[in-house]
């Protein structure tokens, strides 16, 4: 009897470990087809100030922002650095529109476009009168319309003049909808492949909030996608990017976390900075580019990003 109870107890041991190791092997597969252990991550700027706002344009090269400098920068596959815009309204993030013009999310509290004469044109500044908080991230779905956040990073609390924190969506005919005010500081965002889900991070509450986007635009089902905890210093729930697997890259604690569209962690890239955005670029879009306090470096990975004016 005791016999046939350890037989019993081992075979069990023995298929719990079967279990196990294959499930590890399954997920080190599901993660080595977006990461190679021999991919590194190489530093591409430094001594700037607080980089944000990522952008990599078809021509060759990336648009980043620095914040406090006031500043977008342009950096070139020849590691040249240069001025795109100074004065640049304190911009933060940026993404291109269907057209190809840049579409940026500014502290100045404006949303603005720049056209192709380099004329810039403001979209939106204002909700039902008073002035937005401090746009912070920004998405341009198929139909033209933008999605942006508003929290209010770059301005004071006796310069609020809305008393709340919104997601809004702007249309190609000028109307600004608020789309939900109920996250604590709504930050990066970004669309799914299918554009019928939006990611928004929450910096505060150091998780993705997903919501289901429905046919006329809005947001509905609002829930908790993913929790990214760890030391703040070492960064936040910030900008975020999809790739073309609908697999979730955010920054947080640490680095870039990357998430699959069922909210299950993959993998985690360490960054020597805390990160705070990311793009997607080079010629074949599997670049990322990655924006991180004074600093921008890039890694190399084997899933293609969105392109931005393409998708998110």
């Amino acid at each position: 009897m005791k016999k046939h109870t350890l037989s019993v107890v081992l075979s069990t041991v023995l298929l719990s470990l079967l279990v196990l190791q294959q499930g590890c092997t399954n997920t080190s597969a599901e993660v080595s087809s977006i990461t190679d252990s021999n991919a590194k991550v190489e530093k591409i700027a430094d001594g700037l100030k607080f980089t944000e706002g990522p952008v990599w344009y078809p021509q060759g090269f990336l648009l980043f922002s620095d914040i406090p400098a006031n500043t977008i920068y342009k950096w070139t596959t020849d590691s040249k650095l240069s001025v795109f815009r100074r004065p640049a309204g304190n911009t933060n993030g940026n993404t291109l529109d269907r057209e190809g013009r840049l579409i940026s999310a500014q502290h100045n509290r404006q949303l603005t476009r720049t056209e192709k004469n380099g004329k810039i044109t403001v979209l939106a500044e204002r909700y039902q009168g008073k002035r937005l908080n401090s746009p912070n991230d920004v998405v341009v779905k198929s139909d033209g319309s933008i999605y942006f956040t508003d929290p209010p990073f770059g301005i004071k609390k006796e310069q609020e003049e809305l008393g709340f924190y919104g997601i809004y969506r702007w249309q190609p005919d000028g109307k600004l909808t608020l789309l939900n005010k109920e996250m604590v500081r709504p930050n990066g965002l970004a669309l799914s492949p299918d554009e019928k889900k939006l990611y928004v991070a929450d910096s505060n509450k150091l998780h993705i909030r997903v919501f289901d986007v429905q046919a006329d635009g809005t947001l509905t089902n609002s829930k908790v996608f993913a929790e990214l905890p760890g030391p703040k210093d070492k960064g936040v729930p910030d900008g975020m990017k999809v790739d073309t697997k609908g697999n979730i890259y955010c920054s947080g604690s640490g680095g870039i976390w990357i998430f699959s569209p069922t909210g299950k962690l993959l993998d985690k890239i360490a960054v020597p900075k805390a990160a705070t955005n990311l793009a997607w670029g080079g010629k074949n879009y599997k670049t990322l580019y990655i924006t991180a306090r004074e600093a921008v470096y890039r890694i190399n990975l084997n899933i293609a990003g969105i392109q931005p004016g393409k998708g998110n």
